[in-house]
Order: structure tokens, then sequence, then C-alpha cells
């Protein structure tokens, strides 16, 4: 996995966007196939030698209103929404047309994958998607022939766009000035051990409450969890998230704990007690943040990874570790001993443990995935280019960045930031460049 080629920033979002929008037009596309008459279709626009229809454009009104009525957004009036749509058809069909121009494939595996996580995003069994959608009235080879042209205006777009962007050392030395000159104040994200004082307690009480305490700063002095140290002994609220109060900027917290963490390197313990009016407190550093410095999110992942042969391998893939994924949330398994037993990948003998991993480091569809896990959380049956995976989140950092990998970010933000311009110029390049016919509605 850790080997797999980085994406641009906007090529690690569009399959994901993709698999949404036909999720939505399965639940649109049959809506229009059940509620039309059996009118003939006709040809509204020729572009080139692809053609736009009437059901097509009818299809694609349906799954914008369902889009904006799930997102509760307005829309604009119905002639304006129309012709927006028409236009967005021409351009997935000028696009498509210089695709097949430039000799753009999608092969069948690829396909076959992006169907199978259709299927996912729908809750259906990936063996089970034809039978949806003609049950919806659609065509399941035309469906299929959607997907594929889909992809490949998909893929052609990022080429063709991302060779346009251009990013030079200045305007990187710039965003990164800026950055540096809006970076907030030191910040800190420390864990504690607290054990409190009751108000007007002899001076008995005080002695055994100091010696609780400091028997729980030797045993975190010696290497102990602290998390587990803080959900045995600590009195505070935040005890069950072993003690981690969340980053926090310097003037939110007590003055006490600042001047303690501000010396140590992230993970260590203070060496000494500290003393409020609460209590006594064994204090850590989690992690902090300094003005000027640049930091990027990590996370620390376990996988299981089956590598299917062939599309109804993906399937049996699919049910064999939703079977796992069944036991280890039933508490009958644990991951690491699951992923030591039947990953197909290098990380089976430590458990499926994929170590401290930046964005960018997997392929998209996993790493999409993996992002939206909570800490613990265990993913459902990822289907990726490399097979099918079953994902868990055991831990995330935020680490600062080297100089190269900084500007490597400032360049990734700035194409993000051109990327929309880009792609329209590009766009009404191509249309200059297309025939394009529009035909009057059948009557």
């Amino acid at each position: 996995m850790n080997d797999a080629s980085s994406p641009p920033p906007r090529a690690a979002r569009w399959l994901g966007a993709l698999v949404a929008a036909v999720a939505l037009s399965l639940a649109a596309s049959g809506a229009v196939a059940q509620s039309q008459t059996r009118t003939a279709d006709y040809i509204v626009v020729v572009v080139n030698q692809e053609l736009v229809t009437a059901v097509e454009v009818a299809q694609r009104l349906a799954r914008v209103r369902e889009g904006a009525a799930r997102a509760n957004a307005p829309l604009p009036p119905e002639r304006v929404l129309r012709q927006q749509v028409l236009d967005s058809l021409i351009d997935e069909r000028v696009i498509l047309s210089f695709a097949r121009e430039t000799g753009v494939r999608v092969d069948d595996a690829e396909l076959d994958r992006a169907l199978a996580s259709v299927a996912l995003q729908n809750q259906i069994p990936p063996a089970q998607l034809r039978e949806r959608v003609e049950r919806d009235g659609i065509d399941f080879n035309r469906f299929r022939a959607n997907i594929r042209d889909q992809l490949l205006v998909e893929r052609v777009r990022e080429r063709e766009v991302q060779q346009r962007i251009r990013v030079t050392d200045d305007e990187i030395d710039a965003l990164i000035e800026r950055e540096r000159g809006s970076a907030a104040r030191s910040e800190f994200n420390i864990a504690q051990i607290l054990v409190t004082v009751p108000e007007n307690a002899s001076a008995d009480v005080v002695a055994q409450r100091r010696a609780r305490a400091e028997a729980a700063l030797a045993r975190a002095k010696a290497g102990e969890d602290f998390a587990a140290l803080a959900r045995e002994v600590s009195d505070d609220g935040n005890r069950e998230r072993g003690g981690v109060i969340g980053m926090r900027p310097a003037d939110r917290l007590p003055d006490l704990f600042v001047e303690a963490v501000r010396p140590l390197k992230a993970g260590e313990v203070a060496p000494a007690l500290l003393r409020s009016g609460a209590g006594f407190h064994v204090v850590r550093l989690v992690e902090r943040r300094d003005p000027g410095a640049f930091t990027v999110t990590q996370t620390r992942a376990r996988h299981i990874l089956l590598r299917p042969a062939a599309q109804n391998g993906t399937q049996a893939a699919q049910r064999r570790l939703a079977e796992f994924r069944r036991q280890i949330l039933a508490g009958e398994r644990r991951f690491e001993d699951v992923a030591r037993e039947v990953s197909e990948d290098g990380s089976a003998a430590q458990g499926g443990d994929l170590g401290w991993s930046s964005p960018g480091s997997f392929v998209p569809e996993f790493e999409q995935a993996m992002n939206a896990l909570p800490i613990g959380g265990l993913s459902e049956p990822v289907v990726s280019r490399f097979g099918v995976h079953l994902i868990r989140v055991d831990e995330r950092r935020n680490a600062e960045i080297d100089p190269r990998q900084l500007r490597q970010q400032a360049a990734n933000a700035l194409r993000e930031q051109k990327y929309e311009q880009a792609y329209l110029e590009w766009v009404r390049d191509l249309r200059g460049q297309a025939y394009i016919e529009f035909r009057e509605p059948a009557t």
C-alpha cells in the first residue's frame, strides 16, 4: 500500500464523487423511468459523434433535484437549471469525444471495481447490482457503458487539466510566508492524572493523596501506559479518554500546566507533581504546535487485504471480510490475529500494522475510507485497485512537516486553487473546436 503512487489532490476525490453521483442516479433514474409515459426518446444535442438525449437530460435533472433536496440547498429557476444541466452534459460529451480521440482506455478490471464501489455505496451486494438497476427500468449494459464513459471523462480531465497548471517557486515561497505569518500561537495537547484533594482537608488526607499521586507519577515515568494509568487512578472527568484534555492554545490552559510542559518533548511526562486548588496533577505532553510550525495529520492504521483474481472473487472477498468484521466487533477474534492469518500483504506479520502515514500515502479509495473512520473505528470491506480491505484506525497525531514536504504541500494547495479556472479554460477550448448541433424537440 505505501508504495502506491500518490495522486494529485483532486484526483484523490474524483472516484468517490463519481460513486456518490451514481448512488443518487440509481434512485433518480428509476423514478424517471417509472414516471415517464412510453414516449420515444429523442436527440437533444449532437456533440461531435456523441449524443445527448431527452431521457438523459431528465435523469440528470432528477439527480440534481434529489441531491439538492438531501442537502436542503436552493435551486435556480427551472429554465436556468435545465440549461445548466444541458451545458454540463455537453461538456461531458466534448471531453468524452476528446478521450476517445486520444486513445484513453478503461479496462474491465477497473470498471468492475467502480461497479463494486457503486454497489457498496448503495448498500447492495455487488451480485445484486444488475438486478437493482434493471428493476429500476435501466438497461444494465447501457448503465455499465455510462459508468465506463464517466471514468474516461474523469481520467482525461485530470490528466489534461493538471498539465495546464503551472506553480512557480515564487508562488510557493509567498504561500508559505503567508501561512507562517498567520500561524496560531503555541498550542498544547496535555493528558493528566488528577488526584483530588477535598477543600479544608486534614494534613493526613493531603499526605495520603500526595502519596497516591506520587505513586502514579513514578509508574508513568517508569514507562507504564499513561492512558491506562489515568483510567485507573485519575479523578478527572477525562479519565475515560486516557486523561487527554485536547489541543488548546496556551492562554486557555493553567499557567502551571504550560510552564510544566513547555520544555518537554511530545510523549514525555513532567518530572514533578503539580499542585493546584483541585489537587495533585501528573501531566504528560501529548503534542504541541508552535507559531511558524506547519503540521500534517498522520494516521496509524491496520488493514487486512484479500486479493481476488476476478470480479466474482471480489464479491467472495467482500463476504469473507464482512464475516471477519462481525467476529471482530463481537469480540470473538482480534483484528491482529485475523490479519496475521489471512492478510495477503507485507504487513500481515505485524498484525496488519501500516505504521504512521501522511496524506497521499495510500490510493484514494483506501485513504478516503480510512479518513472517515474515528480512532478505533472498523470499516466495512473497501474495494481498491489492490483488492478488498478491512481497515482499522488505531491512532492519529499532528506531525511537523519537513521543508521538502512543506513545499510539496504548498504546491498541491496552489494547484488546487488553480484547478477550477484551468478546467473551465480547457473545456472552453474543447467546445470551441467541437461540432455542436442543437436539435428541435420531437413533436
